[in-house]
């Protein structure tokens, strides 16, 4: 992928928006369905693949990522159908990154090898917790060890991969949290997500936080700790943290992951998903139907799933790249926002005597203490 800060890549999103199981957090377009109709499914994310490569020819695809959901699901013939469908459409880049997240079950790891197969080169799985009562209450439907034969087959069949863990759960213990991030570290093949738990209105655990059911969550100071140790133990192993909850060693960063979070344009195809495409200089925000059935039938009736496409103002375009390159440990290109924005960017200086944001020539970065204020800090130099 280019260096160049003012370009972000392009990439393609396609989301499988079902589930086993709906975990009590997760507050993501996902719906747990017994009945889905793969040959129809298949057809309709093909027609979007059709359509959204004749507003982009001749771009260079650099990743393609499939989300959810629990893209796992899928079969591996309708992946790899997609998949050779975009490379059809696309110019793929030499090192184009192509990801499918999973979950650790023993049925989904069996057909690690069929995605890898397709020309799936990438997994990002799933498995949230190193021991299984906590796995229980964060609604996860496998067990530690399926997770690790899980692992261990992901590693075999794929170059990279990459997993997930929540952190900041119900009693955990800092001492706990630092056992199981040393175990982490020690699985990782050179990438870890590593997310606080968050209590997103409308999920199970938001309804449960508003009752007063949810208890043991930690404070702040001690949430604020577990962050800090987080990135201590894993910058001590190499892994830096490249962007707020994303930790990995030089060269094994999520490439698709960095388009977002770059300003680069992507599509996103499936129930729920955005995108981000630019044209003449033009910004434009696009957004599918959220329902499975509402877009399978917005896509068989008008040929097309997107419900809205806003053009961006350059005061808004610039606002998403404070927010999302913000995030990134290299923080954001200040002559490009400015560009973006058509104005120069006000930097408060209380922000710089306290140290949560720092400037270097022409990037702005939160600093260590600044990253945990992030929200805060976006706020304070939006447009």
């Amino acid at each position: 992928m280019s260096e160049d800060w003012r370009y972000g890549g392009f990439g393609l999103y396609i989301h499988w928006p079902f589930c086993d199981a709906k975990c009590p957090y997760c507050d993501f377009n996902s719906y747990v369905s017994p009945d889905v109709d793969d040959n129809f499914w298949e057809a309709a994310l093909i027609a979007e693949l059709d359509r959204h490569a004749e507003l982009t020819q001749g771009r260079l695809l650099n990743s393609i990522f499939f989300g959810g959901g629990t893209p796992s699901l899928m079969p591996p013939a309708m992946v790899g159908n997609l998949i050779a469908r975009a490379l059809e459409h696309w110019v793929p880049a030499n090192d184009i990154e192509i990801t499918l997240e999973a979950n650790p079950s023993s049925v989904e790891a069996s057909r690690f090898a069929g995605f890898q197969a397709a020309g799936v080169n990438r997994i990002s799985m799933g498995i949230q917790a190193l021991n299984d009562p906590d796995l229980k209450r964060l609604g996860r439907l496998h067990s530690v060890s399926e997770a690790m034969a899980a692992l261990k087959i992901a590693k075999k069949s794929f170059g990279r991969v990459s997993f997930d863990l929540i952190y900041a759960r119900q009693d955990q213990l800092l001492s706990q949290w630092h056992k199981e991030l040393d175990e982490a570290i020690l699985l990782s093949d050179g990438h870890l997500s590593l997310y606080q738990l968050t209590i997103e209105p409308g999920t199970a655990f938001g309804f449960r936080a508003e009752a007063g059911k949810l208890r043991g969550l930690p404070d702040e100071n001690l949430s604020a700790d577990m962050f800090d140790l987080t990135n201590e133990v894993c910058a001590a192993a190499g892994l830096q943290a490249y962007e707020v909850s994303n930790y990995a060693t030089k060269g094994l960063e999520s490439r698709h992951n960095i388009i977002y979070w770059r300003g680069g344009d992507y599509i996103g195809i499936g129930p729920g998903a955005h995108g981000r495409l630019t044209s003449s200089g033009q910004r434009v925000a696009t957004q599918t139907a959220l329902a499975p059935k509402a877009w399978l039938d917005r896509v068989s009736v008008t040929s097309s799933g997107t419900v809205a496409s806003q053009p961006l103002s350059r005061s808004d375009h610039a606002n998403e790249l404070i927010m999302m390159g913000l995030r990134m440990q290299d923080g954001i290109s200040l002559s490009r926002i400015e560009a973006v924005a058509g104005a120069p960017i006000a930097v408060p200086t209380h922000l710089l005597d306290l140290g949560l944001i720092a400037v270097n020539e022409d990037r702005l970065r939160a600093t260590q203490s600044g990253r945990p204020l992030l929200n805060q800090l976006v706020t304070a130099l939006m447009f």
